[in-house]
């Protein structure tokens, strides 16, 4: 296994464990009141903020136990992220347009926010998807 394919496995399992995390926090304070009256920005921060430490701290690691590895990038590797981003990518693009569209609705916020979030987490998670297929298998071909 490749150091940018240890690099995409990492993005892939901290963006889903902590959108889990965030996702229990919010229903267990939900109980029987309604979704958009429950207190959600601070768990969204901290899942937010704890997904990107823990994946600095993880791929530090990850060069430490192999620092040749973590500098050496060849053409596959920057093909197969630039693929990875891409695909990725249109997740961004859903979320804003979402977004945009639930704003100019005037829905309420937490709707608009969590949408935004899932967006997100969907784009680290398909295009981190997209690198570890793409390294299993070939580079596709145009």
């Amino acid at each position: 296994m490749t150091h940018e394919e240890k690099r995409a496995w990492i993005m892939l399992v901290t963006a889903v464990l902590a959108y889990a995390a965030y996702v229990v926090v919010v229903l267990r304070r939900a109980g029987d009141t309604a979704l958009t009256d429950v207190p959600y920005a601070g768990a969204l921060l901290w899942t937010v903020g704890g997904a990107i430490v823990a994946n600095i701290v993880l791929e530090i690691g990850l060069g430490v136990v192999n620092p040749r590895a973590s500098r050496a990038k060849d053409v596959r590797d920057r093909e197969i992220g630039r693929l990875g981003d891409h695909v990725g990518q249109a997740f961004v693009v859903i979320g804003a347009v979402s977004a945009m569209l639930m704003a100019l609705a005037e829905w309420d916020f937490f709707w608009i926010a969590n949408v935004i979030y899932l967006c997100f987490v969907l784009s680290s998670v398909l295009g981190s998807v997209t690198k570890v297929l793409v390294y299993r298998g070939s580079l596709p071909q145009w």
